[in-house]
């Protein structure tokens, strides 16, 4: 899942975007209202964690312009505003759930995770390819009835090239679906990952699903 963190409180912010990424998702930082905004018309996430009060734009305006456009990504006010007609303003604005600070990581996790489920982008409940089979739900994955243990990043790229199946990909669109868009890394990590999918999914099992297309990136098909 790809999410947009909008908070001017920089520990903050980078606090959310390490957490977040260590449960796998991709994500994006904005450090103030008009960034964020940018950020929504640009990109598609699947969840959007807003703060109120922020330099050049508020939350609520962010939130008041993206739904004007027709944009509905599932949008989670997280604000130090604590009153109760500080949330009613909020969820009448557009917003679909509200967070006061200082608010505990596992809380803001499963109100993230719930948003998703309730109005994310429609995915297929389980991923299937021959007898290779991901449950992004119980984010749980198996080969012929085998359990494979995977880490966050390697989860998230076996799903995003399972959705892209019998197509190939190239590695920049790995990172852009994966990683964030600020990512200035070396793109080769993407072979790195690959390698050690191909090592847990493939290998063992007498498989060859990722093909590399020389010149243009991955191609993951049943047959192999």
């Amino acid at each position: 899942m790809r999410v947009l963190v909008v908070d001017d409180e920089v520990r903050l912010a980078d606090g959310l975007r390490r957490g977040l990424e260590a449960e796998g998702f991709a994500v994006d930082v904005a450090g103030n209202g008009v960034d964020g905004l940018w950020y929504a018309r640009e990109h598609d996430y699947d969840a959007i964690v807003l703060d109120l009060m922020m330099p050049g734009m508020s939350g609520y305006v962010v939130c008041r312009t993206l739904r004007a456009e027709g944009d509905w990504t599932p949008i989670l006010m997280l604000t130090a505003k604590d009153g109760e007609w500080d949330e009613v303003e909020g969820l009448d604005t557009g917003a679909d759930d509200y967070l006061v600070k200082p608010a505990r990581f596992a809380v803001l996790l499963a109100r993230l995770r719930a948003l998703v489920r309730r109005g994310g982008r429609e995915r297929p409940t389980v991923l299937e390819l021959g007898d290779l089979r991901l449950d992004p739900a119980a984010r749980r994955v198996e080969r012929a009835g085998a359990p494979i243990e995977l880490t966050a990043r390697e989860f998230a790229v076996l799903d995003f090239l399972l959705r892209h199946r019998d197509a190939v990909v190239s590695k920049l669109e790995v990172l852009d679906g994966v990683w964030d868009s600020a990512f200035e890394g070396d793109p080769n990590i993407v072979e790195v990952y690959v390698g050690r999918l191909r090592d847990k999914i493939d290998r063992p099992f007498g498989r060859a699903s990722i093909a590399t297309v020389r010149g243009a990136g991955y191609r993951m098909s049943a047959d192999g």
